[in-house]
């Protein structure tokens, strides 16, 4: 029904032509768990289960591992999806991925002839096109969450420059500072995001602050303009950036709107080696359970 009223509105002129894509920023040297794209899950690798998991969402063709390691190219390749080599020296997923920008504009929209387009066109293009930033530490991703942020992108009257699903984090996981919390505002729009639980519930033991107020993970995911995410470069790094080591956090500075939604779930991300632990953890359990 969705993708129905998608088309008739394409065709009534009310919402233009969009495109989307999937790039996934890999590398294999992380600071704090090296080499975990590549860590066994439950008989599989971490990077190719996020890949997987993608292509339950859209065909192979869109979606695009963007990577500074050959050998993680390899292995999305087995998998029948390409790759683009990236710089060593990108800082966040982010960064790589708007080091790419233009090479996944022209992929997502393959019919097109970009050199015979002026500027004008071009820019019509850029913000007509949805990639979508998946991290390859996700090994159980939520592919319905991925159709989720493209229903929110490409069916709005204008497209955000940039949206992230947030879903409600349990009592245990508001201290955690491996958990990254969203502050939402009114409108749904992110107003920060930090490792400290957020708000601060005031002389109330911390133990409680969930019967106070409800808190918000992120997912982890970004739904971004291609234009906004081109531009990443020329956004400042600020001391909220920093000091959180939230790349997220240089949007927020920038002024850049970056739209919510929640979903449901618990998304894990894996930083540590205690989450790693856990996500293998709950691949023995679903084992056991589908043999039970």
């Amino acid at each position: 029904m969705v993708l129905f009223q998608r088309r008739s509105n394409e065709i009534m002129g009310l919402i233009p032509i969009r495109k989307k894509i999937i790039a996934v920023p890999a590398r294999l040297n992380s600071s704090r768990l090296p080499k975990k794209l590549i860590a066994d899950i439950g008989g599989k690798l971490m990077i190719s289960r996020v890949l997987e998991q993608c292509k339950k969402s859209v065909p192979e063709s869109n979606i695009v591992l963007c990577t500074d390691s050959e050998e993680l190219s390899i292995i999305a390749k087995n998998l029948g999806i390409n790759s683009l080599i990236t710089s060593s020296s990108c800082s966040s997923g982010s960064e790589r991925i708007s080091s790419v920008t233009e090479e996944l504009i022209k992929i997502a929209w393959p019919s097109d002839d970009f050199s015979k387009k002026n500027s004008n066109d071009l820019n019509k293009i850029k913000e007509a096109t949805l990639i979508i930033n998946v991290q390859g530490d996700q090994p159980f991703l939520d592919p319905s969450v991925l159709d989720k942020i493209s229903d929110f992108c490409l069916n709005a009257e204008k497209m955000p420059e940039v949206v992230t699903p947030v879903f409600k984090l349990s009592k245990d996981d508001i201290h955690n500072p491996a958990v990254v919390k969203t502050l939402i505002n009114k409108e749904k729009k992110a107003i920060y995001f930090s490792r400290a639980a957020l708000p601060f519930i005031r002389d109330r033991e911390k133990k409680d602050w969930h019967l106070y107020c409800d808190y918000w993970g992120h997912v982890g995911i970004y739904g971004y303009r291609a234009d906004i995410l081109q531009n990443w470069k020329s956004y400042p790094v600020s001391y909220l950036e920093k000091n959180e080591n939230l790349e997220q956090l240089r949007l927020i500075y920038s002024g850049i709107e970056i739209s919510t939604f929640p979903v449901e779930g618990d998304f894990l991300s894996i930083d540590t080696f205690d989450q790693l632990e856990k996500a293998r953890e709950i691949c023995f359990k679903n084992k056991e359970e589908k043999y039970s």
